[in-house]
């Protein structure tokens, strides 16, 4: 219940427009209710003939006999009856009998307009909530989601956050639909017929009534085998999402070791995973509606044939009467059915919204200190003072690092694969914490320091060149959509970036496609230098800027980064020790330790390391 109310949280902005829909089913189910009640003037008009020698009589009011004997049913309740009978009677069946028929005919035309106008504002009015609520919840799962530190996207797949986006909120949507539609309208509609039923003959309803304990049995027993279903269909659908998602992020892959049939053979492993689990809660799910028809079909029989036998002997009910009552018990078997599969939804609901609300009760690992304090620009220096770092803390990556880079220094990391240089920068921006020491930043420790203004003060250019499916201007002025062209088109020069812009299709406002997949690795790789340009940060990161390119592309990037670096404090991890050997300093780090720093004579001149890999790279 606890997933449900958290739910129905997200309503009260829109209460309002809830309250006038239930208001809309309310007017809906009396002229629903009071179309049925107009069969019975029509029925008794049409096969109650009475003659005179001048042709059509005027049909009689009084009531019939069988109405008046009823020991079972209390003389005030039968005298009610007959007189709100003879009401109907006198208002629509007043006058010759062609009179009589074309007042009912015209009363069914007003309370069928009435009834299908009420219902056409009800489900507009409920959509809109419906979608109100789906988009609320959709927007704050997406937010919180980019809230998230980076850890949690690294041991979740993305297959799984998509599919909590996306087919968990339709579920949810559903769940929503059946609770304010179904569990207002069709008791309503129940209840009204019910009423009906109770004035033309409390016998035959009592009868009628035998069916809803095992009903009810049966929904409750379906509804929790369903949720518990329901849950494990979604994470086989978040399995099929992931590999849908790799396969295509991974393309180029798949096809240069032509593995389209090994990953065709995973696809469709994990789809007729999917599939027997739909399969399953179809078959558990489609089980309420036919069992629940047929125990109401069960009892319908029952009643016709003994109130059948009532009418035909000229007891308990007059024929238009008992033809109205069994139209009426018939009615209520559609939202009884409906409310069968009612249950299978909200559990189908709940049992997303638990996954949905698992992800949003999810606190960020990195998060703002209370009070945290705005740091507008860099003025001094940002300071390693003993800092290790465990992922999952037992593996150390980084251990015991002390390092100190003053502004306008050009800071250079490098060793082998493993040795923790992405680690070491990813804690610059607060990506993660420390699990000792700390790093500060002109005297102030990060963690104190809201982490949006330390992340202003920073430009990032790492191997994997991420751009969006956008215009060239929007990538490189990503988040800073008001700069005018000239300022963009500035930074593109500074990048090298400008010559191959103008020679596209719409120049700045050509669409790049998904993560830029019409340029080339080099055109990808100076859009994102001209984007970290345009930002002006005074600290930046290069995380292996040049390590793919081919050696054209490589001199264009490296110019663009040169430009970039100019008086600003930089840290730069290279695998091609060519592209650093200007630095300030170089810090060498294996299996986590720093091992050696200096300048690139400095480290040269030494046997270590650095020389190691210098020898290795230039074949010395």
């Amino acid at each position: 219940m606890k997933i449900f109310f958290r739910i129905f949280k997200y309503l009260r902005p829109y209460w309002l427009t809830l309250a006038g829909s239930i208001l809309c089913i309310v007017f809906f189910t009396t002229f629903n209710s009071a179309s049925l009640v107009s069969i019975m003037p029509f029925l008794k008009t049409l096969f109650q003939p009475q003659t005179t020698e001048q042709g059509v009589a005027p049909v009689s009011v009084v009531p019939n006999p069988v109405d008046i004997v009823s020991d079972a049913i209390p003389s005030g309740f039968d005298r009610w009856r007959i007189e709100a009978k003879n009401e109907i009677y006198g208002l629509l069946l007043s006058g010759n009998r062609l009179s009589a028929l074309h007042k009912i005919c015209i009363v069914i035309i007003i309370l069928i307009f009435f009834k299908n106008i009420f219902a056409y504002l009800q489900a507009y009015l409920m959509a809109k909530v419906e979608q109100s609520i789906i988009r609320d919840l959709r927007d704050d799962l997406y937010k919180h989601i980019n809230e998230l530190s980076l850890s949690y996207f690294h041991r979740t797949r993305t297959g799984q956050i998509i599919s909590r986006i996306t087919n968990d909120v339709n579920l949810v949507n559903g769940g929503i639909s059946a609770s304010f539609v179904t569990l207002i309208k069709n008791p309503l509609m129940i209840l009204f017929s019910l009423a009906l039923a109770i004035i033309l003959s409390w016998k035959l309803t009592l009868i009628a009534l035998i069916v809803a304990p095992f009903s009810m049995a049966i929904i409750g027993w379906i509804g929790l085998k369903l949720r518990k279903q329901s849950a494990i269909s979604q994470a086989k659908m978040a399995d099929v999402t992931s590999v849908l998602q790799e396969t295509i992020s991974g393309v180029r892959v798949v096809k240069a070791f032509a593995m389209e049939h090994f990953e065709v053979k995973k696809f469709m492993a994990e789809t007729q995973h999917y599939f027997w689990t739909l399969l399953k809660i179809t078959r558990i799910r489609n089980l309420a509606s036919p069992l629940t028809e047929f125990l109401g079909t069960t009892v319908a029989v029952g009643i016709l044939w003994f109130g059948g036998q009532e009418v035909l002997q000229g007891r308990m009910l007059a024929p238009e009467e008992f033809i109205l009552f069994l139209l009426v018990i018939f009615s209520i078997m559609q939202p009884v059915k409906e409310l069968s599969s009612v249950n299978n939804r909200i559990q189908e609901a709940l049992a997303a919204g638990e996954r949905i609300f698992q992800v949003l009760d999810l606190e960020p690992e990195i998060h703002n200190a209370p009070n945290p304090q705005r740091i507008e620009q860099f003025r001094n220096d940002l300071e390693f003072r003993n800092v290790s770092f465990s992922y999952n803390k037992h593996d150390v990556v980084l251990e015991n690092i002390s390092a100190k880079v003053k502004k306008g220094e050009i800071l250079a990391i490098v060793g082998p694969s493993g040795a923790g240089k992405s680690t070491f920068v990813d804690l610059i921006p607060r990506f993660y914490d420390p699990t000792k020491g700390s790093i500060w930043i002109d005297g102030k420790d990060i963690r104190g320091i809201e982490i949006k203004s330390l992340r202003r003060l920073m430009g990032i250019v790492t191997q994997e060149t991420i751009l969006f499916n956008d215009t060239v201007r929007n990538n490189i002025a990503y988040g800073l959509l008001d700069r005018p062209l000239e300022e963009v088109s500035a930074a593109a020069k500074v990048a090298n970036a400008h010559h191959f812009i103008e020679d596209l299709p719409q120049r700045y406002d050509t669409n790049i496609g998904e993560r830029g997949v019409t340029l080339s690795g080099g055109q990808r790789q100076r859009l994102a230098i001209a984007r970290a340009v345009l930002k002006n940060p005074p600290i930046l990161i290069l995380d292996e800027a040049t390590s793919s390119l081919d050696t054209e592309s490589e001199l264009l990037v490296q110019q663009a980064i040169e430009r970039l670096m100019e008086n600003r404090t930089s840290f730069v991890i290279a695998h091609r020790l060519s592209t650093i050997l200007n630095a300030d300093r170089i810090i060498v780090l294996d299996n986590g330790r720093i091992v050696q720093q200096g300048t690139h004579k400095e480290l040269v001149a030494q046997e270590g390391l650095y020389k190691k890999l210098y020898n290795m790279q230039f074949r010395l």
